[in-house]
């Protein structure tokens, strides 16, 4: 009697779910390493515009990883290692080749700062995102490091802008450290800010939601640097908004669980 053929696997179905979330993540880690070469190069504006593409493979593989449940350990660390090497080290060089290397010694020492918090902050998200889901997903404790990295690169993307020229002057050697001091401290906080995670639209508006998009990416390719100093001004123009946000919903969920305990009390005579 002829045997079943067995169909030969190298890996697991579960494992090939595995490889490609990982594979987009190592992706954006030599992407992220590759703008440190643009930055010693001097092409400054490659080197941002690397950054922003590790940012949407970061952006890419969870998502995609929770899509086709292949999400794992070994995903979740990969990932954390690659954003402090394309969200930590890179911008924090790219920034050191461009600026701080003519302030000596504090250049450096911000530098370090910078990376350190990074590293920091990804480590308190791993441990932090052992909790059970909650409301509290829509806001993350501090502002990420894939934020952290693109927005600490704003003097340079408004150098590039012409911004600067048109309607600011800038002191970049006082500017630049101050940035890195300031969103380094915003990487370890415990400010909430918008996740952007579970993000809730009408089907009504799902049209205009993709007009928008479409309309922003065109005019991200055409006014890069632009868009992209606007687009991070209105993020940090977010933090505060985010923090009062989560305030009021904290205290209407207080006074929710306060109620249902209330009604829990029973009266013994």
């Amino acid at each position: 009697m002829e045997q079943p053929k067995k169909n030969f696997k190298i890996v697991s179905d579960k494992k090939t779910r595995m490889i490609l979330p990982n594979a987009i993540t190592l992706v954006g880690v030599c992407i992220g390493l590759s703008s440190i070469k643009f930055a010693l190069d001097g092409k400054f504006a490659l080197a941002i515009i690397a950054i922003l593409f590790a940012g949407l493979m970061d952006a890419l593989d969870g998502r995609i990883a929770r899509l086709i449940k292949g999400t794992s350990k070994m995903g979740k660390e990969l990932d954390s290692l690659g954003d402090v090497i394309s969200f930590g080290v890179a911008p924090a060089f790219i920034m050191y080749f461009w600026n701080l290397q003519y302030l000596d010694k504090l250049g450096w020492f911000v530098c370090l700062m910078y990376v350190v918090c990074v590293a920091l902050r990804l480590a308190r998200f791993n441990v932090n995102s052992e909790d059970e889901p909650s409301w509290k997903d829509n806001f993350f404790e501090g502002i990420p490091a894939p934020a952290g990295g693109i927005v600490v690169l704003m003097p340079l993307v408004i150098n590039f802008s012409g911004l600067d020229d048109l309607y600011l002057k800038f002191n970049y050697d006082f500017i630049v450290p101050m940035f890195f001091i300031i969103i380094s401290i915003l990487l370890i906080s415990t400010v909430p800010t918008y996740s952007f995670k579970k993000i809730v639209i009408p089907r009504t508006m799902t049209k205009f939601l993709l007009f928008g998009i479409v309309l922003f990416f065109g005019a991200l390719l055409v006014y890069t640097f632009k868009i992209l100093a606007i687009s991070t001004f209105l993020y940090l123009c977010l933090i505060p908004v985010s923090y009062f946000h989560y305030k009021k919903i904290k205290k209407e969920k207080n006074i929710t669980n306060d109620i249902n305990e209330n009604d829990n009390i029973e009266d013994i005579l």
